[in-house]
């Protein structure tokens, strides 16, 4: 990778991702690709180029490739689970149509893509526990149904026409930058934010839902590995599972009350919710990724909660 186009840069994912690539591939041009309402701002801003990409419009998304002679492309615009589910039409235009738009341009331009799939790809029938690389996919999300119609068009588009498309299933995201956008697993970011402040967190997903999660850093490192890989060793590309930790609401509370004794959380589950969790895995097997591209994740619930706590104090400004 050297010149390389975030579509979603302003997102949950992109906004980190975008700073870190800029920070790696510093010889070549990062352009955040943004749509209007969600400018980058600060740092993300003044770093480095931008460029409104709708991932929708064909035409802008071949115009900042040929602009900046792009050969990789992160297709990170999406609507997330819960939001989709509210807006199913939306959904299926961005996260399909869109992929459609992305792939047929890298077709033309000769560039590689990456757009993530998620544990939302499976579904109730999926075996839930240790879930394998290879199984039945038969998600009741439309997330999760665009997510299944997103790897099997990538492959497509790589057997058919060549076009070098790669992809993870990322666990749920918990990050301190930047402020969950509609997700399932939102909740564990946001108990965070509760502790700090010393606030209750309301908890609306069930005690004992297990689901697969994972660090920001670690989601980052795996976006750029897989991009960086070998391609000869890359057997299932689209997509492969990759794994950090699986936790309950109750053992996430549990580490954040060893850094702040006294952390307070009651349930008012949100159906909804709770619906499109209890059709995930409780953690999936990432063996092919770590055999194929080398995947190995460096944090688990415990380091991860002492640096959440340590950032989001300082973000905050929040003394212990």
């Amino acid at each position: 990778m050297k010149n390389v186009l975030v579509i979603g840069s302003t997102g949950q994912i992109g906004s980190e991702l975008t700073m870190k690539l800029r920070k790696i591939y510093h010889q070549g041009t990062i352009v955040a690709g943004y749509i209007p309402g969600a400018e980058p701002k600060g740092e993300l801003l003044e770093s480095g180029p931008s460029e409104i990409v709708n991932v929708t419009n064909a035409r802008h998304i071949a115009e900042a490739v040929d602009k900046y002679d792009i050969d990789t492309i992160y297709n990170l615009a999406a609507l997330l689970s819960a939001t989709a589910e509210r807006k199913p039409l939306l959904a299926w235009d961005i996260q399909m149509n869109g992929l459609l738009n992305i792939l047929e341009v890298a077709k033309e331009k000769r560039c590689a893509v990456f757009t993530p799939s998620s544990i939302g790809s499976f579904g109730p029938d999926t075996p839930r526990d240790n879930t394998p690389q290879d199984t039945i996919q038969r998600p009741t999300s439309m997330y999760g149904v665009t997510k299944v119609a997103t790897e099997l068009l990538s492959d497509y588009y790589f057997h058919k026409y060549g076009v070098d498309t790669r992809s993870v299933r990322f666990p749920g995201l918990i990050s301190y930058t930047t402020l969950p956008g509609g997700g399932t697993t939102d909740y564990a970011v946001e108990i965070y934010y509760a502790a700090v402040k010393g606030e209750e967190f309301v908890c609306p997903i069930a005690r004992g839902t297990y689901m697969d999660m994972m660090y920001m850093p670690d989601a980052l490192k795996a976006a750029v590995d897989i991009m960086e890989a070998d391609p000869r060793y890359l057997h299932h590309r689209n997509s492969f599972n990759i794994a950090s930790m699986s936790f309950d609401p109750e053992e996430v509370l549990e580490a954040i009350r060893k850094e702040i004794p006294g952390t307070r959380m009651r349930y008012e589950v949100d159906p909804v919710r709770q619906a499109i969790a209890d059709s995930w895995p409780n953690k999936m097997d990432d063996t092919c990724a770590r055999k194929e591209w080398g995947w190995s994740p460096t944090y688990n619930l415990r380091s991860m909660t002492k640096d959440m706590i340590r950032h989001l104090r300082i973000k905050l400004g929040i003394k212990e």
